[in-house]
């Protein structure tokens, strides 16, 4: 009996108190099966995916459910970003996120509208429910799938959030993860020497290494010699059942020797920290080729805390005579791997290397930094840079170059031009660009004073001002002047810029302001005729669409609906 007694408790342990996730509280929000487009802690640009991104059979409109009894607690509909979000905070201490809807379920729907309406905004900002407004039980529809804010195509992107300290979480520790029985893929590794007397294959300069797979989910790369302090990074993906899409791994882990150096995984992170991927990842490497090596050793700066069991932050000291092996392992959420086998041999290396260019621009990363050429002024707060280094500054032909983009940013940083040769009529027309690519250059929001336009920005690079003299085009899409319209269901236009691009318009049907929704992707404006009742059959629509330095475009259309 006392046997019987001492196993239950054993297994109430290990599989019931030492579970750190409830496995059985959530499950798929959609009624589909489970195809995911994205993972939990993929790298994207200046931050980690903070979700799964459910593939919707490439269809919007499809329900989506509660997956457990709550309220709602936030919602919120944004042009960018999320686009239509909702968030259900949980009686179990979680908040569930949905991204990119097409619309709420009733009587959501008609809330959101009666806001968007009362502000006569689309954009709603953070909208609070009381806890009583609107409860939720496991399988209520909330929602239906969609492509709005910054969505690259219709998709879920589907979130659980620790509700008292708003922290990300996998939802795969949840129980809602795909068949997956792929081990990830490696491309190529690279090799960084960490300070300026290591050497790799007898030069200072990071080595990018070709990989070979020989079979069985194994990789291996050819000997390199190497000595002093030296660092690793693999190029890695990982591939789901069903889909064909390259996703991110989810642990990665680096033996030297069979002993373990590093390791980090995406259980879980906070907003607060995710920028500091520009310090997990090789981000020079990936601003000039878009391809990102994942660094398996940790800078100082790097305040992430996906880590745990770091040996000497990563950095392998390579001693002169000693052979190393390098094995690293990369797995997804199932627990596939994929390892990659390095041999280093230390070898001695006396050679010298000239000192690094200089510039007058000497940054000192923990003061505040400011210089000046001709009419630009640029200044960095304290702690803009994660490191002190000499930036790379000139004004040529009216543009102002600050660096190159290679560099990672903490902060904000201020640039001002001087436009006090400009006349009035001129300086209504300029605006600070981004010209690093000279074909697309684009708008940086500027801030206009009588003698200094300024702008603050996170993106090292080309500026300039330009100017902008032509308005915004608008053009009638699913109907014509005094059409009738009795059948149809919505009202279409379209509105491009090809200069400082749109910042707002305003469309009213006899008069009063009416919700229309913008697709910045394709460029329409979509207003639907049941958001509320026209009186009369004559109706006089108008648009009014401006670009932000002011120009504006004006068009009016006469229907007929009953």
């Amino acid at each position: 009996m006392k046997k019987h007694i001492l196993l239950i408790f054993i297994f109430i342990y290990y599989f019931g108190f030492s579970q750190k996730y409830p496995q059985t509280d959530f499950e798929n929000p959609l009624k589909i099966p489970l195809v995911l487009s994205g993972t939990f802690g993929e790298l994207r640009s200046n931050h980690f995916h903070s979700g799964l991104d459910i593939k919707t059979q490439g269809k919007e409109g499809i329900k989506i459910y509660a997956p457990a009894d709550g309220y709602v607690s936030r919602i919120k509909v944004s042009q960018w970003g999320f686009g239509k979000a909702i968030y259900i905070t949980h009686y179990n201490g979680y908040t569930t996120v949905y991204a990119h809807l097409q619309k709420f379920e009733e009587p959501i729907e008609s809330y959101v509208k009666s806001i968007q309406y009362k502000k006569e905004n689309y954009q709603t900002g953070n909208i609070f429910p009381s806890e009583d407004k609107f409860p939720v039980k496991k399988g209520d529809i909330i929602g239906f799938t969609g492509d709005t804010g910054g969505s690259g195509g219709p998709h879920l992107h589907f979130e659980i959030r620790d509700t008292a300290t708003e922290h990300i979480i996998n939802p795969m520790h949840f129980g809602i993860f795909p068949e997956d029985t792929k081990s990830p893929t490696l491309q190529k590794a690279k090799v960084y020497a960490l300070d300026n007397n290591s050497r790799i294959n007898k030069t200072s300069k990071d080595v990018v290494l070709n990989i070979k797979n020989v079979g069985d989910n194994k990789y291996v790369t050819n000997r390199i010699t190497a000595n002093g302090y030296i660092g690793f990074g693999v190029n890695a993906f990982d591939r789901l059942n069903g889909a064909n899409n390259k996703n991110g791994i989810y642990s990665l882990e680096m033996n030297v020797n069979g002993e373990r150096y590093y390791y980090h995984d995406v259980e879980t992170f906070s907003f607060a920290e995710s920028k500091f991927i520009n310090l997990l990842i090789d981000y020079p490497f990936y601003k000039k080729f878009k391809s990102r090596f994942q660094k398996t050793h940790k800078v100082k700066a790097n305040k992430l805390s996906i880590y745990s069991d770091l040996l000497d932050n990563g950095k392998i000291y390579i001693e002169n005579g000693v052979n190393y092996n390098i094995e690293i392992i990369a797995k997804d959420f199932k627990g596939n791997s994929s390892t990659l086998q390095i041999p280093v041999k230390g070898v001695a290396n006396n050679t010298t290397f000239s000192a690094k260019d200089t510039t007058a621009y000497k940054i000192t990363a923990k003061k505040f930094n400011k210089f000046q050429q001709e009419n630009v002024i640029i200044a960095f707060p304290k702690n803009t840079f994660y490191k002190d280094l000499f930036l790379d500054f000139k004004v040529e032909n009216g543009v102002a170059k600050v660096h190159e983009s290679t560099i990672p940013l903490d902060k904000k940083f201020t640039l001002t031009f001087n436009v006090s040769s400009y006349s009035g009529a001129e300086k209504e027309q300029l605006y600070i660009a981004n010209v690093t690519n000279k074909k697309y250059p684009r708008y940086v929001a500027t801030k206009k004073k009588d003698t200094t336009f300024y702008c603050t920005t996170k993106t090292l690079g080309s500026y300039k001002l330009l100017s902008d003299k032509l308005s915004p085009k608008i053009s009638l899409l699913n109907f014509k002047n005094e059409q009738w319209l009795s059948k149809a269901k919505t009202l279409k236009v379209k509105i491009s810029d090809i200069g400082s691009g749109i910042k707002n318009f305003r469309a009213t049907i006899d008069g009063e302001w009416v919700l229309m929704e913008y697709n910045h992707k394709r460029g329409i404006l979509t207003y639907n005729f049941n958001d509320k009742k026209l009186v009369g059959s004559k109706h006089l629509f108008k648009l009014v669409v401006s670009d932000n330095v002011g120009n504006t475009k004006n068009i009016s259309a006469t229907f007929f609906r009953k």
